[in-house]
């Protein structure tokens, strides 16, 4: 008993030397399970960029795709729990659990919660070609075409896809969903009259709105938004689809059991890149909002995700949609 103790007790001091010294310039992993180049892996980028100057070390963003996030995260869940892995990943973490039937990982008991990063809006656009010119026109036109509407998302679990059925279930209409290898392609065959409607994330649709290639409808917040070219768009909320909001937010993750000191010493890097005036500009320039309130902290995230889980899963079981 008295050397285990004594193990114990060396191990504390070992833990607590090894926090007291991190990062000591040894270089992090960013995880993002996406590939390169889309939003994400932009948000991630940018993090990366504000917190290492905090941290004074250098952050390796990892690209790690597949499976709509899930190959990911669950690297992340099962790399070593000495702060050097992290996990940058969107509103999946709250989704994932209830389209995958199994997975390798829990989203509750596997994962340190370090913090929210941002809120990125959706839009809800129309083919160009479409005769209804407002959100109540919109409306009027999908009951009459009841069934025979063509809904597009980047693919199943896709931030457009649970937008998509949110937008359903508050309309109580059902259309024909078609599902896409990703928003470009969908946006293409929206531009092309193959679809009809999408709903997307901001930073996939300012371009087109701006460009005036296709209908805006209304965005996905409880308040208008202050981007120049979507500032005139109604929300649907004031649209009459009361409380109506979703917003492909990011948070930052680390794997169970990382120490309490390291944790704290990576979320305070968090706090201090949210203020960086550099990373809101770039989060700006993407449609996205940066947090500033209670989320950041890591018990309230964790509540966060815990709620979406509860808000989406009714939603995605009544649709019947299972990602394997």
């Amino acid at each position: 008993m008295k050397k285990l103790l004594a193990l114990a007790a060396i191990a504390a001091v070992v833990t607590g030397a090894h926090a007291q010294d991190f990062p000591g310039g040894k270089p992090i992993t960013m995880v993002v399970p996406f590939a390169a180049g889309g939003p994400t892996d932009r948000v991630a980028r940018d993090l990366a960029e504000a917190m290492q100057k905090e941290l004074g070390a250098t952050i390796v963003v990892d690209n790690t795709a597949g499976a709509g996030s899930t190959i990911g995260n669950a690297k992340v869940a099962r790399a070593k729990n000495d702060g050097y892995t992290l996990l940058l990943t969107h509103v999946g973490m709250a989704t994932t659990p209830v389209l995958y039937r199994k997975l390798s990982y829990n989203y509750e008991t596997d994962f340190e919660y370090l913090g929210m990063v941002n809120d990125v809006p959706m839009t809800l656009i129309g083919k160009p070609q479409l005769e209804a010119n407002n959100f109540k026109d919109l409306r009027d036109w999908i009951g009459k075409n009841s069934g025979k509407v063509n809904l597009g998302n980047a693919g199943i679990g896709s931030a457009s896809h649970l937008c998509g059925l949110l937008f359903q279930s508050e309309l109580k209409v059902e259309m024909t969903t078609v599902p896409y290898k990703g928003t470009a392609p969908a946006i293409a065959d929206l531009l092309g009259g193959q679809i009809d409607l999408l709903c997307d994330q901001t930073t996939n649709t300012t371009g087109q709105i701006e460009a005036k290639k296709v209908k805006p409808y209304a965005v996905t917040t409880l308040k208008r938004l202050s981007t120049p070219a979507l500032k005139d768009i109604p929300t649907l909320d004031e649209s009459g689809l009361k409380n109506f909001q979703v917003t492909i937010w990011h948070g930052l993750y680390a794997p169970k059991g990382t120490p309490a000191p390291v944790l704290k010493k990576i979320n305070d890097a968090l706090k201090v890149a949210l203020k960086d005036p550099n990373f809101i500009k770039k989060q700006e320039g993407l449609g996205a909002v940066v947090v500033n309130d209670k989320r950041v902290e890591p018990a309230e995230h964790k509540k966060f995700v815990q709620a979406e889980v509860a808000r989406f899963g009714p939603v995605i079981k009544a649709a019947g949609v299972y990602a394997d």
